[in-house]
This record gives structure tokens, C-alpha cells and sequence, in this order.
């Protein structure tokens, strides 16, 4: 793969006021009477009657690696104002779209035979709907010092906090007053939803339009690099969920040669039941994803990705999707050990990127078969939603997963030497609220809320979670006790999922339920960081099920070295004392409050455990 020639793709700024357009549109030329057209206005006047977008035709040349190529040069400021309190010739914002005027296109669905609303693919910047833009006297960002010593935290040392920025904070500014709330709360690392240019709205942002930058519904290039400058000196690292798998009809790439019904596609290779799907068979759309990676990685200071829909879009270890992608990205990274811009990257002789995959399909095999060093992974999740609706028998595989049994650890490929594990979580933006499990769904599920007066019934999934081998992950108003419920992908109002708000209620933080669960997350997030064995230390399950899972307890432990913790966990509504024998001595200290320390055991001895209904035991060794 290779990056493409960005300085001459998209809408750059030129001196004094010029303003240079080029897209790559393969297969189509000026040969078949093909005229492509730029319409532009001020950000300002594009709602006003009497001031109509500026209209400009490119020209047509033939780029030697990609093909027809179109572009032109428009000098903003020697034009003059359509009307005299128009903003034309201003500094400012404009926002432009591309226009083909084809003569095969029919009259009657194309008026003038011309295809509006075209999108610009490479655009780093949009504006409202099917719109790009461009800021004329635009001042990059600057970044402030201490970016330059930043680092990628450790991938085993990650809490994770999802979030959607609209949802969670109101906009990019609202989401960095929130970073305080998250750096306290003990958060590392932050995986925003995507960010790229949809049509709607409201919308969650998988159908994408536009790539290369920012959509205008959360900001601009600026807000983004603030948000990532500000997360990092909060000690906050930033991933990104990014779309490659499928697009919406109206991305330039399938909407144009739709239009025109090209039997075969230059860059698109037809639908899933997602959306429109990428044919990275073609080198050009690998090589357009690739810039993407780049494009974020270097413009916006990431720290990694989250892929989306990894099944969508994977040809097997060896091939020209997903797998390629990740290891393309992996190498671009190497390739920067000696430049200054990337070194957040390179800490202790490891390189941290993160490339998360969501493979839910086969989520050990996406870490043995590829460059990803992480997976989302439902398997903990579907097993604790069986148990919070009564099927105890889950508790057997809910105790494997957490100990993440036979996920690989560290792998070696070509030479590469990378840490590996999976996500652990309950809750994310896929699925209701986990309260909701615990109670029926009644009336309409667009608006039904789960029962927040069964908070307390989260606790040992929380405990679970966060003493567990792997990455935990909060979804946004998690730790507060959020109970909104999620519409079924198969239910009549599964639209409902993507296309309605739903604001983190902050309000919830303050009543008694969210104090006591923030208390319990705050409390469970500071033992996991004190503690090698739970951050970074095998585990292991006691598959009991006679005298453990069959009274709803789950028994593993953490060790690394010296480090012991002893995890026990009570999924019942009745108090349990279980016999147990412990394999490791030593003097154990309760981590959670309302328990007593159980003091010095010896090695094989054989003790009784008291586990309050719905909570769980963090039994420590302690150290000398």
C-alpha cells in the first residue's frame, strides 16, 4: 500500500487567497463528455435567497498511477461579492460540492443531465448534509508542548471509555470539560464513535461519506486536535471506530458510478446489509483507506483504531483486506522510529499502537491471524446477560472469560513482537443498558428504561470486569447506573438504534443509585491500578460446579510473580459461604469494603469464604 498525494487531492489552500480543487474519479474522462463542475459559497450566505454557490469546471488530466484526475484553481478574493453584505472573499469557511454533467445521464431523474451533490472524498473538513469545506486564512493547530513526551499507555495498563461525543458531552468543547471527570474517574483511554462526515444529523455514524476529517455535527479540525491535545495531558489516550467495511450510497465513490450505472466500480464493490462495501481487491482503495489511517495517525495525534465490522471486510492472514491494513499500519509505524512527531508510539523497545479489531465472529483467531493487539470479543458479555436472566449454568463460561482461557497473550509475526488480549465489557453502544436484563421489556422499546432500582444487581459484573484478565470498557454513563434501553436488530424500531438521541443523563451521577456505583467503579479502578497481577497477570478459573457456580459464585485469581488476588464473586440473591482451598500462602487483605481480613493461610488449607448476595470479594496477598 501507499499513501495518496494528499497535495493534490481534496480543497488546499493556496497563497493569497486561492483555493485548489482535485479528486481521482477513474473511468470517468472528458472523452465520454464528461464536464465536472465545483460549486462553492461562503459558509455564511448559504441559506440566503438572493446569493446562489459559485459553479466552476475542472479540468481533466491523467494521473499516472491512479487515472483520470480533475482539477482546477480558484482565486476567492479576485471575484467579486454577489451581493455587498455577502461574505465571499472573506476569511472564513466555505462549503463546496461537486457536480457531473454526463450526457448518458436522463433528463427526466437528472435535470441538465447533471449529478448533484457529490461529495468531495478527500475533503478534510464538511459542512451540513452532502457538503464539504474549506476554511480560507485557515492557522493549523498548535499543539502544546507536552504532547511532544507523550506516550501511548502499555495496551495490559488501558481502562477504556466509550463514548459518543454528541451523546456524552454535547459537543467537543463539553467533552473536554468532561476529561477531568474521566482522568479522576481513572480512565486511560478513550474510543470515540465514529468521526467521519455522515448525512444525517443524528445518526451514529457508520454509513460514512466523508474520511479525512472531522463531521461538522461535533466541530472542526481544530476542536478534534484540542480534544486529543487536552486528553493527552490528562493522560487519556484516544482511539478512533473507524468505518472501513461498508459506506453510505451517497460516499462520491459509489454514488457517481451508480448514477451512471457502470456495470464494474473502480473503488466499490456492491452491498452488504450494512451498507455499500469497499473492493479492496482494487490497489486504489486500499491505498485510500491506508491514507486514512495516516491521515488521522499523523493530522490528529491518535493513538490507534477501533475496526469496525472486521468479519465485513476479511480475506483470510494473507490477504488484501482488514489483515493488510493492519499490518500496513503496524509498519508505517516502525518506519517512524527516528521522527519526532511519532515517538508517542515508542516506550520501553515496544511500539503501543492500538489496533482493535471487532471480530465477534472469531475474535482469538483476529489476534493470532493478524496485526491486531486487541479484540472486542461478546462472549462475556452474552454470558452475563444469560445469568442476569436467570441461567446460572453461564456462570461456567463467564468464569473461563474472564480469564480470557486460550486467547493468546504475545505473538511473534515477521519478526513483530506484540502484546495481544481482548476486551472485557457488559455494556457498549451495540447493546441496552446490562440493568436491563434483569426486568422486562414494557410498551414501546424506543423509550422503554430498564429499572435503576436494580443497580445493586451490577455489582459483581463490575467487580467481574475489572479484576478480569484483558481491557475493561465502559460505555458512557456506565459507571452511573445509564438505563436506556437498546431495540433489538430484529425489532420493528431497530432503526431506533442508529437514529435517535440518547444524551448521557448527568443528572443520574447525583441520586443515590450513581453515587454508589461511580463509589464501587472508583474504588474497583484504583485496585486494578495498584495491582500488577490484576492489570497484567494470568488467571485463572476454579471450575467448581458443584460448590461454586451451582450457588451462583464464580471463584478465579490474578498472579504475576508474588502477586496474588483471590477474585470471588456472588451472582445469587442470597449471602453464600463456600469452602475453599487456597493454593497460594500468605496474609489476605479484603480490597472491598464490608468484609473482614481473612489473615495468614497456609498453603492447601481449607477455609470458608462469606460473599454478600450481589457483590464479590478482592482477597489480596499482602506484601511484605
Amino acid at each position: 500500500m501507499k499513501l495518496l498525494p494528499l497535495t493534490k487531492l481534496g480543497a488546499r489552500e493556496g497563497p493569497l487567497g486561492t483555493v485548489n480543487f482535485g479528486v481521482f474519479l477513474p473511468w470517468i474522462s472528458n472523452a465520454e463528455g464528461n464536464k465536472l463542475f465545483v460549486k462553492i459559497i461562503h459558509e455564511k450566505d448559504q441559506f440566503l435567497q438572493n446569493i446562489q454557490p459559485l459553479k466552476l469546471e475542472l479540468e481533466h488530466s491523467i494521473d499516472p498511477d491512479y487515472g483520470d484526475y480533475w482539477s482546477t484553481s480558484l482565486d476567492i478574493r479576485s471575484i467579486a461579492k454577489p451581493t455587498p453584505d455577502s461574505a465571499w472573499g472573506t476569511n472564513g469557511r466555505y462549503v463546496y460540492r461537486y457536480c457531473l454533467e454526463n450526457p448518458n445521464l436522463t433528463e427526466s431523474q437528472y435535470p441538465n443531465k447533471l449529478l448533484d451533490w457529490i461529495i468531495d472524498p478527500c475533503a478534510s473538513e464538511f459542512g451540513i448534509g452532502k457538503l464539504s469545506a474549506i476554511t480560507l486564512g485557515y492557522k493549523p493547530y498548535q499543539w502544546s508542548p507536552s504532547e511532544a513526551t507523550w506516550k501511548t499507555p502499555d495496551l495490559e495498563d488501558l481502562i477504556i471509555y466509550e463514548l459518543m461525543i454528541n451523546e456524552f458531552g454535547g459537543s467537543i468543547d463539553q467533552t473536554i470539560d468532561r476529561l477531568d471527570y474521566l482522568a479522576d474517574l481513572g480512565i486511560n483511554c478513550i474510543e470515540l464513535m465514529p468521526l467521519s462526515n455522515v448525512a444525517a444529523t443524528i445518526d451514529w455514524g457508520y454509513l460514512p461519506i466523508g474520511y479525512f476529517g472531522v463531521d461538522e455535527r461535533f466541530g472542526n479540525r481544530k476542536d478534534m486536535q484540542k480534544l486529543i491535545d487536552t486528553a493527552h495531558q490528562h493522560g487519556i489516550a484516544v482511539i478512533v471506530d473507524s468505518v472501513y467495511a461498508h459506506t453510505a450510497a451517497d460516499f462520491a465513490y459509489f454514488y457517481i458510478y451508480n448514477a451512471l450505472q457502470y456495470q464494474d466500480n473502480p473503488f466499490m464493490k456492491g452491498t452488504d446489509e450494512y451498507g455499500k462495501t469497499p473492493n479492496y481487491d482494487k490497489p486504489f482503495t486500499q491505498d485510500f483507506f491506508y491514507t486514512v489511517n495516516y491521515q488521522w495517525l499523523k493530522q490528529f495525534h491518535i493513538d490507534g483504531f477501533r475496526y469496525d465490522n472486521v468479519p465485513n471486510f476479511w480475506d483470510g492472514p494473507t490477504g488484501k483486506k482488514y489483515a493488510a491494513l493492519a499490518y500496513e499500519t503496524y509498519q508505517l509505524i516502525k518506519s517512524k522510529k527516528d521522527d519526532p512527531d511519532w515517538q508517542r508510539f515508542y516506550n520501553n523497545g515496544k511500539i503501543n499502537l492500538i489496533q482493535c479489531a471487532e471480530q465477534l465472529n472469531d475474535p482469538k483467531g483476529i489476534l493470532t491471524e493478524s496485526y491486531s493487539n486487541a479484540t472486542w470479543q461478546d462472549k462475556t458479555l452474552n454470558a452475563g446477560e444469560k445469568i442476569a436472566k436467570g441461567n446460572m449454568d453461564e456462570l461456567t463460561n463467564l468464569g473461563f472469560m474472564f480469564c480470557l482461557d486460550q486467547f493468546p497473550r504475545v505473538q511473534t509475526t515477521n519478526g513483530d513482537t506484540m502484546q495481544k488480549t481482548a476486551l472485557q465489557y457488559f455494556e457498549n453502544h451495540d447493546h441496552s443498558r446490562f440493568v436491563c436484563n434483569f426486568s422486562n421489556v414494557e410498551g414501546d422499546p424506543l423509550i422503554w428504561q430498564g429499572n435503576r432500582s436494580l443497580f445493586y444487581k451490577l455489582q459483581p459484573y463490575l467487580i467481574g470486569m475489572l479484576t478480569a484478565k484483558g481491557i475493561p470498557l465502559f460505555w458512557q454513563g456506565q459507571e452511573f447506573a445509564e438505563n436506556y434501553y437498546l431495540p433489538n436488530p430484529s425489532d420493528a424500531a431497530s432503526m431506533g438504534r442508529v437514529l435517535l438521541f440518547r444524551p448521557v443523563r448527568w443528572d443520574y451521577f447525583y441520586d443515590q443509585i450513581g453515587k454508589s456505583t461511580v463509589g464501587l467503579v472508583r474504588n474497583l479502578i484504583k485496585i486494578r491500578r495498584k495491582n500488577p497481577q490484576i492489570r497484567q497477570g494470568e488467571g485463572y478459573f476454579y471450575n467448581d460446579q458443584a460448590n461454586l457456580q451451582k450457588k451462583g459464585i464464580i471463584i478465579f485469581h490474578r498472579v504475576d510473580g508474588q502477586n496474588f488476588s483471590l477474585i470471588a464473586l456472588n451472582f445469587s440473591d442470597q449471602e453464600q459461604n463456600v469452602p475453599f482451598t487456597f493454593n497460594f500462602a500468605g496474609n489476605y487483605i479484603d480490597e472491598l469494603p464490608g468484609y473482614q481480613d481473612i489473615g495468614n493461610i497456609t498453603q492447601s488449607e481449607t477455609r470458608i469464604i462469606n460473599v454478600h448476595s450481589n457483590y464479590g470479594r478482592i482477597l489480596t496477598i499482602k506484601q511484605s
